[in-house]
C-alpha cells in the first residue's frame, strides 16, 4: 500500500512539473495546442467546419474528440490547462490499471519506468495529441492477454486518432493464437468510425491522413534528413531547412530530396514487414505470447520511427506503451533497451524544445545533439530486433507434440 501511494505521489508531481515546463521552455511546446487544436475545435463546435468531415485532416477523425474534449473542460483555467486535464486523467486510468494493488514487482517497475520516461521527455510528451494516443496503447497491451477483444478495441480507437498504434494491433495478430477475435475488434471499430463519418458526409475526407502523410517531405528531425541537416552546417549551397506553412513543420531540402522523399515511404513498408514476418516465423515456431508481444511490438513502434520521414519528436511517446509491457513482464530482458530509452527521451527534450532555435539555425552542437538522438533510436531498433530473434522456440518434437494439426501459426494465448 505503501509503494502505491508513493508511486502516485510521484505521478502526480512528474505531471505537474512537465505540465509547468510547457509554459517556461523556449520554442513554444505547447504550441499546437493552443494553435491548432483549440481552433479546429472551436470550428466544429460553431459550425464552421469539421477537419476530417468537411475539411482536410491530417489526422485520423477520432484525434478530434478530445480536441473538443478539452474545449469542454476550459472552464477550469483555459484550453491549454484543460488539454492537462484531459491527457493526465487518461494517464491516471492507464496508471491505475498498470499498478492495481502494486503487489507485482514487474508492473511497479514498469510504473517507474514510465514516470521517469515521462518527465525526461518533457512537455513533448503531453502537449501533442501523441500524448492521449499512449495511455490508451497502454490499457491494450496491457487487457490483451486476458480480454484480447477489449485491448484491441483501445488501439484500434488509438489507431484512428494517430496511425501508430496499427503497429501494436499487427504485433498482437503476430504473437496471439485467437488471431480473429483481434481482427474482428479492429475491424468492428472501423466500421463504426467509417459508418459516423459516411453519416456525417465525410466520406471524401475519410482517408485525407493517408495522403497527407505519404505527400510530405523530410521532416527536420527524422533519422534520414540528418544527411542534408549536415549539408546545411557545412555550407553546401541548396541544403537548408524550412517552415512548411500548409503542414506548420519545419522540413529539409538538398540535392536528390525528391528521390529519398520518395524512397522512404516503401522503404517504411518493407521494415514492417520484414520485422512482422520475423515474428510471424517466431510464432509459427511456437514462441510464447509472453515473450514475443514485448520485443516484437516495440521493434514495429521503432520501425516507425527510423524509417519514417516525419519524425516528430513527440514520437519518441511511442516507446512507453511496449517498454511498459516488456518491463512489466520481463524486466531483467527489457532492462537494456528501457535504460537506452531513458537516455534517448533526455536527449529528445534537450534538442526540442530547449535547443531548437539552433537545430533550426543548423548550429553544428544542437545538429550534433539531434544526431546522437537519432542515431540512439537506430541502436535502440537494433538491439530489440536482436532481442527478438533471440525469442527461444521449442524443438521440433515439441511443437509436434504439441500441436494436433495445422495452423496458420504456433500455440500462444
Amino acid at each position: 500500500m505503501a509503494n502505491r501511494g508513493v508511486l502516485w505521489v510521484v505521478f502526480v508531481l512528474v505531471h505537474l512539473f512537465v505540465a509547468a515546463l510547457g509554459w517556461v521552455l523556449p520554442n513554444q511546446p505547447m504550441g499546437d495546442v493552443y494553435l491548432v487544436y483549440e481552433p479546429w475545435a472551436d470550428a466544429a463546435l460553431e459550425g464552421r467546419e469539421i477537419v476530417g468531415i468537411t475539411a482536410p485532416f491530417v489526422y485520423p477523425q477520432l484525434a478530434l474528440v478530445p480536441m473538443i474534449a478539452a474545449r469542454a473542460l476550459s472552464w477550469v483555467g483555459g484550453y491549454i490547462i484543460a488539454w492537462v486535464v484531459v491527457v493526465t486523467a487518461l494517464n491516471a486510468v492507464a496508471f491505475a490499471v498498470l499498478i492495481g494493488r502494486a503487489r507485482s514487482r514487474g508492473r511497479v517497475a514498469a510504473a517507474w519506468l514510465w514516470l521517469g520516461y515521462a518527465l525526461l521527455l518533457g512537455p513533448i510528451g503531453m502537449y501533442r495529441i501523441d500524448a492521449v494516443t499512449v495511455p490508451l496503447a497502454v490499457m491494450g497491451l496491457l487487457w490483451l492477454a486476458g480480454r484480447p477483444a477489449a485491448g484491441t478495441v483501445l488501439l484500434a480507437v488509438a489507431t484512428w486518432m494517430k496511425v501508430w498504434p496499427a503497429g501494436l494491433i499487427a504485433a498482437a495478430f503476430v504473437a496471439r493464437r485467437r488471431r480473429m477475435t483481434v481482427v474482428a475488434a479492429a475491424a468492428g471499430v472501423s466500421v463504426i468510425v467509417l459508418g459516423g463519418i459516411v453519416a456525417l458526409g465525410g466520406w471524401a475526407h475519410a482517408f485525407d491522413f493517408v495522403g497527407e502523410q505519404t505527400g510530405r517531405g523530410l521532416q527536420l528531425e527524422a533519422p534520414v534528413s540528418g544527411f542534408y541537416l549536415w549539408q546545411a552546417v557545412a555550407g553546401v549551397p541548396g541544403s537548408y531547412p524550412y517552415y512548411d506553412t500548409g503542414l506548420l513543420t519545419f522540413q529539409v531540402v538538398g540535392p536528390g530530396v525528391d528521390i529519398v522523399i520518395a524512397a522512404m515511404t516503401p522503404m517504411l513498408a518493407a521494415a514492417v514487414l520484414a520485422v512482422a514476418m520475423l515474428g510471424a516465423h517466431k510464432a509459427w515456431r511456437g514462441a510464447t505470447y509472453v515473450r514475443l508481444l514485448p520485443p516484437l511490438a516495440l521493434a514495429l513502434v521503432l520501425v516507425l520511427i527510423v524509417f519514417n520521414k516525419v519524425g516528430s519528436p513527440q514520437f519518441q511517446s511511442w516507446l512507453i506503451a511496449p517498454l511498459v509491457l516488456w518491463v512489466a513482464l520481463d524486466r531483467t530482458r527489457a532492462s537494456t533497451a528501457a535504460g537506452l530509452s531513458l537516455v534517448s527521451a533526455a536527449l529528445t527534450q534537450i534538442v526540442y524544445p530547449i535547443v531548437y532555435g539552433g537545430v533550426l539555425e543548423v548550429q553544428p552542437i544542437p545538429v550534433a545533439l539531434l544526431t546522437v538522438r537519432n542515431i540512439l533510436t537506430v541502436i535502440l531498433l537494433g538491439i530489440v530486433v536482436g532481442a527478438l530473434i533471440r525469442v527461444p522456440t521449442p524443438p521440433a518434437a515439441q511443437r509436434r507434440g504439441a500441436s494436433s494439426g495445422p495452423r496458420l501459426f504456433a500455440r500462444s494465448p
